[in-house]
């Protein structure tokens, strides 16, 4: 199903599909400090904890503390998407990004101070990926999804290849503390790269009103007439979608990725230097592998479905089944980790473990897109990643109380690990099971039809 009419092959699209790289590269770039900002925390875990003296509980409380406004924030802005042109509202989150990270930067911050410090972190950061995913999807036609998704979120991956070395490089040189001021003066500087370049795309819709565009662009109708007219209007009603089993299934799968990538940033570091005997300048090294891995998963995953669509293949095929193979693999990866003792078997288990699950997301996030009326697409995404964020403020907390209460920290690990492992399992089997975009969009259409 497409709601949209493709832009007209003329000099001004070319021009427009100039701009659409050029935003997308800034949106990557809006998700490489998103990751950043997560994976501070974990990757200065280690002297954080000896300076504030934290136990495993409480370093994971902080660590939980990040998501505790992160899913109401990512449904409230959501919203607000389908409503306000998007270059204020990124740009707004950025700055809210900065004002969270610099005060860190005063040697009084401790406890108290870090856990509000990354609540309004995450009231900041939770809009963000929906948000830059739906940006991204106002400059490309439907069949062209996969891929621009999928380059936002390997800047996620890119986030944490940067971070890592940067972050315990800073922290090693100037005090934990400068890493986090580091992440706020990036925020800075990227909102103003982002009121130059960025904007929404002539296939922006907004709800009862005709497409916005931020920017000088070909006009391109979101809704022909008759019905998608009605369904660009945001006339389909809202729980249609979010009952379809497409929308169930990528936001149930969702959630268990993002457990694991929780347990990631948090927890990873200090597996790596207290189970695996890895020194923190190897460490700084090892942390990249499993993004660079996703980063290369999740182009490769963009690309094959949005191929597969070109040639004809169903979007379950494409979006619902390729997708469902890559949660699977990292769960039986995860049961693995910790059951293997040389690094030569470790290491390549930990680096699909943390990064083939998220190589799903795009075409998760393509398939909820694909089932939304323009005026509903915002709102959708947003629900969905704040729905799949729970899981985020459960795991990092849950994972300290498992290691607390285990009789060593090994075998904590190991109980922790099986966890998300066997929920990234569940994931992929609902993924198979639910997600089929061509017969949801087709229900949903005739929703508005009647």
């Amino acid at each position: 199903m497409t709601l949209e009419a493709d832009a007209p092959p003329d000099g001004a699209a070319v021009d427009t599909r100039r701009r659409a790289r050029t935003v997308l590269v800034v949106l990557a770039l809006f998700i490489v400090i998103n990751a950043a900002d997560k994976a501070v925390l974990g990757l200065t875990a280690d002297p954080v904890r000896d300076d504030l003296g934290l136990t495993a509980s409480e370093f994971g409380a902080v660590a939980s503390s990040f998501y505790l406004l992160f899913s109401l924030s990512a449904i409230g802005v959501g919203f607000l998407g389908d409503r306000i042109r998007t270059r204020p509202l990124l740009a707004a989150l950025a700055l809210v990004w900065a004002a969270a990270q610099l005060p860190i930067l005063l040697p009084a911050a401790g406890f108290g101070a870090l856990v509000a410090t990354r609540v309004v972190l995450g009231a900041g950061e939770g809009p963000g990926y929906p948000l830059a995913n739906y940006t991204a999807f106002t400059w490309f036609p439907e069949k062209e999804r996969s891929l621009p998704s999928a380059v936002v979120v390997a800047g996620g991956a890119g986030g944490t290849v940067v971070a890592a070395p940067l972050v315990i490089l800073v922290s090693n040189t100037l005090g934990w503390r400068a890493a986090f001021g580091l992440l706020g003066a990036l925020g800075i500087l990227w909102v103003i790269v982002w009121l130059r370049l960025g904007g929404s795309g002539p296939y922006a819709a907004r709800l009862g009103a005709a497409p916005v565009v931020d920017a000088p662009v070909v006009p391109v109708s979101d809704a022909p007439s008759g019905a998608s007219r009605r369904a660009a209007a945001g006339e389909t009603p809202f729980r249609r979608i979010v009952t379809s089993g497409t929308w169930l299934g990528a936001t149930f799968s969702a959630f268990t990725v993002m457990w694991t990538l929780a347990l990631g940033f948090a927890w990873l570091p200090l597996f790596l230097e207290e189970q695996a005997g890895f020194s923190d300048a190897e460490i700084s090294g090892i942390v990249g592998l499993p993004a660079l891995s996703m980063a290369v998963l999740v182009l490769a995953a963009g690309a094959f479905a949005q191929r597969l669509l070109r040639r004809g293949s169903t979007a379950r095929v494409a979006q619902g089944l390729v997708g469902a193979v890559l949660p699977l693999l990292a769960g039986a990866c995860l049961l693995l980790t910790t059951r293997v003792g040389p690094a030569a078997l470790l290491l390549p288990l930990l680096v699909v473990a943390f990064s083939a699950g998220n190589g799903q997301t795009p075409l998760t996030n393509s398939a909820i897109a694909d089932i939304c009326p323009p005026g509903r697409r915002s709102a959708a995404l947003g629900l969905s990643y704040a729905l799949a964020a729970l899981s985020s403020l459960l795991a990092p907390y849950v994972t300290g109380r498992i290691i607390d209460a285990a009789p060593n920290e090994a075998l904590g690990y190991g109980r922790a690990f099986d966890v998300a492992a066997l929920l990234l399992i569940a994931g992929g089997v609902v993924s198979m099971l639910l997600i089929r975009p061509d017969r949801d969009a087709l229900l949903i259409r005739a929703t508005a039809k009647e």
